[in-house]
C-alpha cells in the first residue's frame, strides 16, 4: 500500500514551504488509495511544545488535510535506541569527541588546502583508553559510518541522483547529551511504518543519499524520494527571513480560503497552470508529481487573493448564510445581499464592510464642480424603501432636470451614495440601501 508522512518538527508555525510538502505527500497517498500519516518529530525535547503540535493540527485541519494515523517521535526513542545498537553491532556506528570548534579548525584547514570539508574519521583511530579519557571529559556523539561508494537513485522530480558518499562527512545521529537527531530517527519511522514514498525539499538531497546507506544496513526498504524545488519569493529573494510572514495560521488570519491556498500550492512549479479549483477530489484527481521542475519556485502571497475572491463567487448562497446572518442582515435581504456583493469582495470579512455600508449609508464623496448637481439631484430621489427600478427611474429623472448623461450623470450619483467610484450595479444596490447620507 502507498503509504506517505508529512513530519514537521513543533518548534514553530508550520509555513507555506511545509505545506508544499505535506500537500504533495497527502495529495500522492490519497490518489492511491494509500495512508497518510501526520509523524511529529519532537526528538528535541527544548524547543518542540505541545502548543506548536496543537497549531499544526489546527492548521491541517483547516486545510483537509485529514490523516489515518499520528505518530510522535518523542514516544519512540527505544526504537531509535535498538536501532543505533545494531549499527554499532555492524560496526556501522562510531563515537567521536570533537568540540564544534575543533571541527570548524579541521573544517577550515581541509579547505585551505583545496580538499572537501568532511569529516576525517579521526575518531576511527582513539585507543579503548583515549576514548574513556574523552567521554570522562566531554562525552562523546555518534557517527554512522559510510561506505565510499556511489549513492544513486531515480528521484520523482530530479531524475536520476548520484552523489559520491566519499564527498560527505559522516553524519551525526546522535548528540553527545544523547538527544537522538532527525536522520536516524526518520529512517527507522519510515522503515517501520512502511513509508513508500517521501516527497520533501531539494535541500534535502545529500541528506538522503546518507538515509538510503542508513536504510539498507538496517535491513529496510528504500522509498520512492523525489525533491521539490525551494520556494523564493516573488523577485527571485530568498523566503526563509520572510516565513514568519507566511505561517499557515497569519494566512488564514488574513482571509485566505484553504482551496485557494491548495489549488496554488498543487500547481506551483509545475508545467500545468494554476487553476481554482473547487474541492479536494479534483485536486486529488489533477496531480502529478512528474510535472514539477526542479527550478527555484517564485511564491507571491498576493497571488492567494484573487484566487480567494474567484473561490468566493462559486460559493452559494448556503454556504455563506450563517456568517451573513451573524452580520445582521435581515432574512429578506440576505440572499440578495450576497448575491449583489459576491462579485465584489476579496475575502469574506469584506461583507461586514458592505453590510455597514447598506446599513448606515456611505459617507458620500462628492467633487467640488459635482456639488450642486448632487444637491439637485437628491432632491429628486424618492423617500425608501428603494426596489430594483429606482436607480433606472431616478437617473432618467436627473438627466432630464440636469442634462447630465453618460459617466458625467452615474459616476457622481454612485459616489454619493456609495461613496465608492466601482462596486456593484447600483440597480441591485438601491433594494439594500437603508440609509442615503448625501441627503444630510
Amino acid at each position: 500500500m502507498t503509504t506517505t508522512r508529512f513530519a514537521p518538527s513543533p518548534t514553530g508555525y508550520i509555513h507555506v514551504g511545509n505545506l508544499r510538502t505535506a500537500l504533495m505527500n497527502y495529495l500522492i497517498a490519497r490518489k492511491a488509495g494509500g495512508t497518510f500519516i501526520l509523524r511529529i518529530d519532537d526528538t528535541d525535547p527544548v524547543r518542540s511544545k505541545q502548543e506548536y503540535v496543537d497549531q499544526i493540527q489546527r492548521d491541517l485541519e483547516w486545510l483537509g488535510l485529514t490523516w489515518d494515523r499520528i505518530e510522535r517521535q518523542s514516544e519512540r526513542l527505544d526504537r531509535y535506541a535498538e536501532a543505533a545498537d545494531k549499527l554499532r553491532e555492524i560496526g556501522r556506528f562510531y563515537e567521536c569527541f570533537e568540540t564544534p570548534t575543533e571541527l570548524e579548525l579541521k573544517r577550515k584547514k581541509q579547505l585551505n588546502m583545496g580538499k572537501p570539508p568532511v569529516y576525517d574519521r579521526a575518531a576511527l583511530d582513539l585507543s579503548e583508553e583515549e576514548k574513556d579519557k574523552l567521554r570522562a571529559d566531554r562525552g562523546g556523539y555518534w557517527r554512522f559510518k559510510l561506505d565510499h561508494e556511489r549513492i544513486e537513485w531515480k528521484d520523482g522530480i530530479l531524475g536520476d541522483i548520484s552523489i559520491d558518499a566519499a564527498s560527505v562527512s559522516d553524519p551525526v545521529l546522535i548528540r553527545a547529551d544523547g538527544q537522538v537527531l532527525y536522520t536516524i530517527a526518520s529512517v527507522v519511522d519510515d522503515t517501520e511504518m512502511g513509508v513508500t514514498h517521501v516527497v520533501r525539499g531539494s535541500d534535502h538531497v545529500t541528506n538522503t543519499g546518507t538515509q538510503i546507506q542508513i536504510i539498507r544496513a538496517l535491513g529496510g526498504n528504500v522509498p520512492e524520494f523525489a525533491h521539490h524545488s525551494l520556494l523564493t519569493g516573488p523577485q527571485g529573494e530568498a523566503l526563509s527571513k520572510r516565513l514568519g510572514t507566511l505561517a499557515i495560521k497569519d494566512l488564514r488570519e488574513q482571509g485566505v480560503e484553504p482551496m485557494a491556498l491548495l489549488s496554488l500550492m498543487a500547481r506551483l512549479g509545475s508545467s500545468a497552470p494554476v487553476e481554482l479549483r473547487g474541492s479536494m477530489d479534483e485536486l486529488i484527481e489533477g496531480f502529478d508529481i512528474s510535472r514539477f521542475g526542479a527550478a527555484p519556485t517564485k511564491f507571491d502571497e498576493q497571488d492567494l487573493f484573487p484566487l480567494t475572491a474567484h473561490y468566493l463567487q462559486t460559493l452559494p448562497y448556503a454556504a455563506v448564510a450563517d456568517e451573513i446572518a451573524a452580520l445582521g442582515v435581515p432574512a429578506d435581504l440576505a440572499e440578495r445581499f450576497w448575491a449583489v456583493t459576491r462579485e465584489n469582495i476579496t475575502i469574506r470579512a469584506d461583507l461586514k464592510g458592505w453590510w455597514e455600508l447598506f446599513r448606515d449609508g456611505a459617507e458620500p464623496v462628492i467633487e467640488d464642480e459635482d456639488r450642486d448637481f448632487i444637491a439637485e439631484a437628491m432632491k429628486l430621489l424618492p423617500e425608501g424603501p428603494f426596489d430594483g427600478d429606482t436607480w433606472g427611474n431616478w437617473t432618467a429623472e436627473v438627466k432630464a432636470a440636469t442634462g447630465r448623461k453618460g459617466k458625467g450623470l452615474f459616476m457622481p450619483l454612485r459616489k454619493a451614495l456609495t461613496g465608492k467610484s466601482h462596486g456593484p450595479d447600483m440597480g441591485d444596490v438601491m433594494p439594500l440601501l437603508q440609509v442615503v447620507r448625501a441627503r444630510d
